[in-house]
């Protein structure tokens, strides 16, 4: 058995060939993209693929680069002497048949790095971990799983392999107490069996994944994304991922884990952002959000549409005045016009049209009957041609048209068709559409529901008056996240808005006047001498007219899956992923069942640490109202992030919140006890400041995180802000900063190095589920706590 240094050197050798692998591979990427990018001329057809492949050439270019740093990590002896080594990407030897040089993580041949173990090796005789830093191997890892293996590490060593249930226990340890950065990294080097049992767990259904504080639910998800993405390629490329997220700073934190799996087709978005040209970041009081988030405000909503279709009185037509002549619609017109929009079934605006039709054709008739009336018949024939002419002269009679005798003499030069359009542009016949059936965008609708002196009474009477009252928001108020879902089953039921279409045209015209303009340029460099050999030259503006110029700078969409999906509110997605899935109403979740009609979806969370009035108690409780029992569970037990010394202060806080839960396994212990301090409620600013700067200089590596109550995070923050001007806080925390002020809703799903607590018991007092947002402020911490509590 040769010595560490050379298995050292061995594993370099083989390390240093994969990256002469990856820049080769990196190099011919490179010339593809630099040769089509070159590439000029052609047909528009040409054009657009020769975008689509300089597009699909850059993600191939991304994924090539993201692999650079840990491109090899593992290493598998099988009982046969084949060695197959784990990295981030797939590479094969192009001059040996094709043959596997490095097994991307996520295909099946590398699942046993993963997941064997002494009692089930999986063929498996050892496991190695790689560790490298740039592109030089500074470390072996060795997992023995059979004797003959554990003898050969035993002389090489001085010990036994490892024998902990743990997958690569020595490299996991190492990454759980290295320093945090203020970014999420990915852990595909450390993957544990039970995790990496829910990553490759199949597409279709909705898998909920339970799990406890540290036990990885994040990393899972995001990691299970590139698995998906990798394993159904050609479906999710085509559709996307959706990854929605608590916050925006939790998005942030791990905005950087896909790109670093040399994944782009995910969408990372908050309920807040899930409406297109909406991006909420305000909270509504907890108990409206809770109203907001009910499913009866679907059906509010829905009989707010209905509520804004009028009638006449039967007693009292709707009378509409155009130039001095008075139009009348009676109650039965109207409500024919609205019962044959209503029986096309569609949405409200996509309806209306059909109810404009029959009304403008019923004021059509009234304009023609006032034109062929008795009182005309006696006019000479002189007056009768003044009108006609009159009439040509505004578009309402054809030319050359014969004036007869009769009382149909002006019909026959009546054109219906300009008649209607012109009463169309009139404004008092738009007013009179409107009020009948007003065209709606999901933004007006919800401010007259919310805003309005009377709509929301009429049609919420299942809500209690006082819940009602706390529904009222002020006219043009900014919208708040349990806005969001509110707009979208508007935009559900009212269906396309003209004004988006007219968006679109306006955009057109644009488009071909801007190529009009060149054109004319062009021509008007010509030469005007019909001598001049020049005019012989065909021009562009001889072969090409100012629509199919724009046509061709209208270049192919060349936005990635991802921003394309984020802004059309009607994608549907293939997968969506939803992170501290717990928080979420039933409201925001008809939004994502909308996204995703395939039900194919991976949650993500903690009842224990719901902490959103609307969000779920239970996962049954959530989700057998919108699919039955439609879904599977799995649960994550183990917790490799938080020191079993604070696990054991978290779990009288879960006992507190339900006895029959039980917290995560924590696998390791600090040898730091929690430090609790009291202070009195007066004191507790100044000395908070004193502690988190005590702390931060004694935190020679890593991010300090202060957890304040919502309550006091003003002037907590205020005064930290004072002692550590350079702390982040605020809406978007700044992760990067060595010192961050937050919220403990704002700190869910992240985690720290060292973590001070003020006020715990107001923190539990603050909101409806307050020591659900305790147990999640106690356990954002890898290494140390410190608490201050009000004596």
């Amino acid at each position: 058995m040769s010595n560490e240094h050379e298995e050292l050197a061995h594993e370099q050798d083989y390390v240093s060939m994969l990256y002469g692998q990856l820049d080769r591979m990196r190099e011919e990427a490179s010339a593809a993209l630099g040769g089509v990018r070159g590439a000029s001329g052609g047909t528009r057809q040409y054009l657009v693929e020769r975008d689509i492949v300089a597009r699909e050439t850059g993600s191939r270019l991304a994924r090539i680069d993201a692999a650079e740093d840990g491109l090899c990590f593992g290493r598998l002896d099988l009982g046969s002497a084949e060695r197959l080594y784990i990295g981030r990407i797939g590479i094969r030897d192009e001059e040996a048949d094709g043959e596997p040089l490095l097994l991307d993580w996520r295909a099946p041949a590398s699942r046993a790095f993963y997941t064997a173990t002494s009692a089930a090796p999986l063929g498996v005789r050892r496991r190695r971990h790689i560790h490298t830093r740039m592109r030089t191997v500074v470390g072996l890892d060795d997992d023995a799983l059979d004797r003959g293996v554990l003898d050969e590490l035993e002389q090489v060593h001085g010990g036994a392999g490892s024998a902990s249930p743990l997958v690569g226990e020595a490299a996991l340890l190492a990454a759980l107490t290295k320093a945090r950065t203020g970014r999420m990294g990915d852990v595909v080097e450390t993957i544990q069996t039970e995790q990496d049992a829910v990553i490759r767990d199949r597409l279709q259904g909705i898998l909920v994944v339970q799990g406890g504080p540290g036990t990885g639910k994040t990393a899972v998800a995001l990691h299970r994304a590139a698995y998906l993405l990798y394993t159904h390629r050609e479906r999710l490329a085509r559709s996307g991922v959706l990854i929605v997220g608590p916050n925006p700073t939790f998005l942030r934190y791990i905005g950087h884990v896909l790109p670093a799996l040399g994944e782009t087709s995910a969408a990372l978005l908050t309920v807040g952002e899930l409406f297109p040209g909406v991006r909420a970041r305000t909270f509504d009081a907890p108990h409206v959000a809770e109203i907001k988030g009910r499913t009866e405000m679907a059906a509010v909503i829905d009989r707010a549409v209905k509520a804004l279709r009028r009638l006449p009185e039967p007693d009292e037509p709707l009378e509409v005045v155009v130039d001095g002549v008075t139009y009348r619609l009676d109650r039965e017109t109207c409500l024919r016009a609205q019962e044959k929009a209503l029986d096309t079934e569609e949405p409200h605006n996509v309806a209306r049209p059909v109810l404009v039709d029959h009304i403008l054709e019923a004021l059509v008739d009234q304009a023609a009957a006032r034109l062929t009336d008795d009182p005309f018949s006696g006019l000479s024939a002189e007056v009768l041609e003044a009108i006609a002419q009159d009439l040509r002269e505004h578009g309402l009679a054809m030319e050359g048209e014969e004036i007869g005798d009769g009382d149909d003499a002006l019909l026959r030069v009546v054109d219906r068709a300009e008649l209607r359009r012109t009463l169309e542009q009139e404004q008092p016949v738009q007013a009179a559409l409107n009020w009948l059936w007003p065209e709606l965008t999901p933004q007006r609708l919800i401010n007259e529901l919310l805003s309005g002196p009377f709509l929301l009474d009429e049609v919420a009477g299942e809500l209690a008056e006082a819940e009602r009252e706390a529904l009222r928001r002020e006219p043009g108020a900014e919208w708040t996240i349990a806005d969001v879902p509110l707009l979208d089953e508007a935009a559900e039921l009212l269906g396309a808005f003209n004004a988006e279409r007219a968006a679109r045209e306006l955009k057109r015209r644009q488009e071909i006047a801007y190529a009009q303009g060149v054109l004319d340029i062009m021509a008007g460099s010509r030469s005007t001498d019909l001598e001049d050999p020049r005019e012989e030259i065909v021009s562009v503006t001889d072969i090409i007219n100012a629509e199919a110029l724009a046509d061709m700078q209208a270049m192919a969409d060349l936005r990635t899956v991802a921003e394309r999906a984020a802004a059309d509110r009607t994608w549907t997605f293939g997968h969506i992923i939803v992170d501290e899935a717990q928080e979420l109403s039933a409201m925001a979740w008809r939004v994502l069942l909308r996204r995703c009609p395939s039900r194919s979806m991976t949650l993500v969370g903690d009842v224990a640490q719901t902490g959103d009035a609307a969000g779920a108690g239970s996962w049954a409780q959530m989700l057998e109202p919108l699919v039955g029992e439609r879904w599977r569970a799995v649960e994550l037990t183990v917790n490799y992030r938080t020191p079993s010394e604070i696990m054991e202060l978290a779990a009288k806080v879960l006992e507190r919140i339900d006895p029959a839960l039980r917290p995560p396994q924590a696998v390791r212990a600090s040898g730091v006890a929690p430090v609790r301090e009291q202070v009195s409620s007066e004191d507790l600013p100044g000395r908070l400041a004193e502690v988190a700067l005590a702390r931060q200089e004694a935190l020679e590596q890593g991010k300090l995180a202060v957890i304040v109550p919502a309550s006091r995070a003003g002037e907590l923050t205020a005064a930290v802000a004072r002692t550590l001007p350079e702390a982040s806080y605020g809406a978007l925390p700044d992760l990067d900063r060595r010192t961050v002020v937050l919220t403990a809703r704002q700190a869910k799903g992240l985690e720290f190095d060292s973590v001070v607590l003020a006020d715990p018991e107001a923190v539990a007092a603050d909101g409806p589920r307050g020591e659900n947002d305790l147990y999640v402020a106690l356990t954002r911490t890898t290494r140390e706590l410190t608490i201050l509590e009000v004596a």
